[in-house]
């Protein structure tokens, strides 16, 4: 009898202490306590240079918070790293510019970020002529 009682215990133990670390973890997503739910978020802003650790400023009403963000150094900065587009194949060379062309379509804009729908980029035709004889071997002489 007292096993018993000393399992219904520690049954009742460990049901209290998973029901409090489920509290926990509650308020730790809440965090704040903050009740805005209509937040303006700035654009990433770098600590230095044009690219990688920085932060983001955010309102709401007469609130204010700062979120860690990073600008990878390899991104297209034109468009912004709150900007996620879907791109096409890069189109043929234009003989009168050099340039191919490529267009993407805006498939997330992160933050509420003022993203265009439709954006184009170009790049420097290859100067490379690839060749079409690959494997391609001088007949052997007898």
């Amino acid at each position: 009898m007292q096993v018993r009682g000393l399992l219904l215990l520690l049954a009742l133990i460990l049901v209290a202490a998973t029901a409090e670390a489920g509290k926990n973890k509650k308020e730790k997503a809440k965090k704040d306590g903050s009740k805005c739910e209509d937040w303006r978020w700035g654009p990433c802003v770098p600590n230095s240079k044009d690219c990688g650790l920085g932060y983001r400023e955010g309102t709401c009403k007469d609130e204010s918070k700062k979120l860690k963000c990073k600008i990878p150094c390899n991104w297209k900065k034109k468009f912004g790293a709150d900007c996620k587009y879907k791109f096409e194949s890069w189109g043929g060379c234009s003989a009168q510019t050099g340039l191919k062309t490529r267009s993407g379509i805006l498939k997330k804009a992160l933050y509420n970020a003022q993203c265009e729908e439709i954006v184009y980029v170009t790049k420097p035709c290859s100067s490379k002529i690839k060749s079409k004889s690959k494997g391609q071997f001088a007949p052997l002489l007898p």
